[in-house]
């Protein structure tokens, strides 16, 4: 991974946490479940290893302000996010459940 990608979810039917956990299976990846409540924010910051988060329930609005980019993830989206690449969040009025993984 060289640089943010987000995937959305194309099926319409909304998707299952075991479903996207078996996405995170077939990539060989062991997925952790958290969340956040109604508008939580997170202040930029960076990880030293790539991450991939599905969104569950809710929404997530993710920002990357090296980039000057910002992404709103909703159930079944997908976001692949790259070592120290800086990212902030902002949780939407539902509050937000995510699977996140981790890569290298």
């Amino acid at each position: 991974m060289n640089t943010p990608h987000v995937t959305l979810w194309a099926d319409p039917a909304a998707p299952t946490e075991s479903a996207l956990r078996r996405l995170f299976a077939d990539e060989g990846l062991h997925p952790y479940a958290w969340s956040n409540g109604a508008h939580d924010t997170s202040a930029a910051h960076s990880h030293a290893y790539d991450k991939v988060i599905y969104v569950v329930r809710g929404s997530i609005t993710f920002g990357l302000p090296e980039l000057n980019q910002s992404f709103e993830l909703h159930a079944g989206d997908r976001l692949d996010l790259p070592a120290e690449v800086a990212h902030n969040a902002q949780v939407g009025a539902q509050g937000v459940v995510c699977l996140e993984g981790h890569k290298g």
